[in-house]
């Protein structure tokens, strides 16, 4: 790939990225030369795609999806992604390939990487879509890979350790299914409970110490936003003890055994989100749910640049549809004005878009697809 790059400084931006046979992409590449890049155009011709290529290049896989043959163009076998990103007067080329095998390979400036998770922190992305509302409405596993993915990347042991615990978890749970007798391997059960307690506890005692940093911080983000009176409160709720971890792992044997799966442990833990000391995603508005979703993605920006040492990259897709007017310069007079990162984002109206960005008195690049 040869890009020439502008004046290279202390902070960290993409500045090209080549895409071949990535969703509708058959062969595209595309220069970034400013901070703020708007990129418009109408439904699915490949916005989002573009976002997700780019956080392809910093978690080898995409925002959306579990597997990657989805991210194939159509009528194809495999797909190329490369990206030139410069950091401290330093310039490197990251690149992702699928193969037709289904192998994935990670190289950086061309050369191999063997483990993907060695990778995972080197280019801090935040993303922001709009069915990430679920991290307020959904399920506890939306708030818990919230947590992992943003320590994960500043925090490597505990991306180990969360590997580890993942797959303890589930050849445990293989082997309960495997359980058809009163008579089974205790020692191997043993074993499982051991492993699971030692990386669960490193893990729920990072998570604790970590909530106590990010919490104030959504909170403050969340009135900031939403210019109400209203204080939010959250709370990390543990399904398990660190003192007594293993005793508790150990008592719901008889219970896993009959549900085939391990029913407690950091895997269960949630993010609770109360106001006026009733459930949040009950009682609040739809703008004050989406000011807290905001809230902690601004948040989580902050603790990524506080921990990197420098601002991350913010992927913000279709967000102005979604937010009132008020909101919305609150949130670009972050973003844009408050903070040095560089920003990607989409909308289907480049008026309306561009008529924002003006209105900030900042440069930014209008990609048109």
């Amino acid at each position: 790939m040869h890009v020439i790059l502008p004046p290279s400084n202390t902070l960290f931006r993409i500045h090209h990225i080549d895409l071949t046979q990535f969703r509708n992409y058959s062969s595209s590449s595309f220069d970034f030369t400013e901070r703020i890049i708007t990129i418009c155009g109408s439904n699915g011709i490949g916005k989002t795609n573009l976002l997700d290529a780019i956080y392809y290049l910093s978690f080898t896989k995409s925002y959306f999806s579990k597997t990657d043959a989805i991210s194939i163009e159509k009528g194809e076998t495999g797909f190329r992604i490369a990206g030139v990103f410069t950091h401290n007067n330093t310039s490197k080329e990251v690149s992702v390939v699928l193969r037709e095998s289904g192998k994935k390979e990670l190289s950086v400036d061309h050369e191999p990487i063997g483990r993907f998770s060695d990778h995972i922190g080197s280019i801090p992305i935040l993303f922001v879509a709009p069915d990430d509302i679920k991290l307020i409405t959904g399920t506890s596993e939306e708030r818990r890979n919230f947590l992992d993915t943003l320590i994960s990347q500043w925090d490597h042991d505990y991306l180990i350790n969360l590997i580890k615990y993942n797959k303890t978890m589930q050849e445990r749970n293989r082997f309960l299914k495997s359980i058809s007798s009163p008579s089974y391997d205790i020692e191997l059960l043993d074993s499982f409970d051991e492993q699971l307690c030692r990386y669960g506890t490193f893990i729920v005692e990072k998570r604790i110490s970590f909530t106590h940093e990010i919490f104030p911080m959504i909170e403050n983000v969340f009135s900031f936003l939403s210019d109400q009176q209203e204080n939010p409160q959250l709370t990390y709720i543990q399904s398990t003890k660190v003192d007594s971890y293993l005793e508790q792992l150990k008592n719901s044997r008889e219970k896993d055994i009959i549900l085939q799966r391990t029913s407690i442990g950091v895997h269960k833990d949630d993010i609770e989100i109360e106001m006026n000391e009733l459930p949040f995603k009950q009682i609040a508005s739809q703008g004050q749910k989406k000011s807290m979703l905001f809230a902690m993605k601004l948040a989580a920006f902050e603790l990524l640049k506080k921990h990197k040492g420098f601002d991350p990259v913010l992927l913000l897709d279709d967000i102005f549809e979604k937010l009132d007017e008020y909101r919305l310069k609150k949130l670009l007079e972050w973003v844009c004005v408050q903070h040095n990162g560089q920003v990607f984002m989409t909308d289907t109206h480049p008026e309306r878009m561009n008529k924002l960005i003006e209105d900030i008195s900042l440069p930014f690049q209008s990609v048109k697809l």
